[in-house]
């Protein structure tokens, strides 16, 4: 029995970007496709009263430097060669969160995650500034005007906010947030247990 694999995401979280990089591995040695799931993480740490590991690390000697250290040999075993850290960090994601929901609904979130991911990632683009966010989109094949505007259809943005509110009750506090057949996993780090889930009987 094929199990349901879902892997809740916001554009603004670099763990995000590199657990995306592994799950092809994952989906190739179980045959199992993930499911992506458009959340906001501002409005999951809203919710569950967390915040950023940059605000929770401050005055903590040596968790910085560790977390890190562990990106840097996540970026090493796995390949990961075009991951650099995005120059205007942190990015309000909001547009371009509405634009997966859009961009699902439009049946093109895949080309559209990956233009995105790159550009946050990759390119170091500010991604809440709406004529990058346009030219990116232009760029990757997609009408950037249209994503623009469909970001302010009101469906959309329940889709999101209905979501976001789905990912918490489910027990999500942070991102990446990962579900197999409903059973949670936290970080990127977790896809080896995520994986370990998958092949289970």
């Amino acid at each position: 029995m094929t199990k349901n694999v879902e892997f809740h995401f916001d554009f603004g979280s670099p763990n995000a970007y590199l657990a995306h990089k592994v799950v092809p591995e994952i989906e190739a040695r179980t045959g199992v496709a993930f499911t992506y799931v458009p959340v906001l993480l501002g409005g999951i740490f809203k919710a569950t009263n967390n915040v950023s590991p940059m605000i929770a690390n401050q005055g903590i000697q040596n968790k910085g430097e560790y977390q890190a250290l562990e990106m840097r040999r996540f970026i090493e075993k796995h390949g990961i060669d075009k991951f650099r850290m995005n120059e205007h960090f942190p990015v309000n994601t909001l547009q371009i969160m509405r634009g997966a929901i859009a961009a699902e609904m439009d049946d093109m979130l895949a080309p559209y995650f990956e233009a995105v991911m790159a550009a946050m990632w990759e390119q170091s683009k500010k991604m809440d500034d709406p004529d990058i966010i346009c030219a990116v989109l232009n760029d990757a094949g997609i009408d950037g005007a249209h994503i623009l505007e469909r970001i302010q259809d009101p469906a959309v943005k329940a889709k999101l906010v209905a979501n976001t509110e789905d990912s918490v009750a489910r027990g999500a506090f942070g991102i990446p947030t990962f579900f197999v057949d409903g059973d949670i996993y936290f970080g990127k780090d977790s896809l080896r247990d995520v994986e370990d889930a998958i092949a289970a009987g």
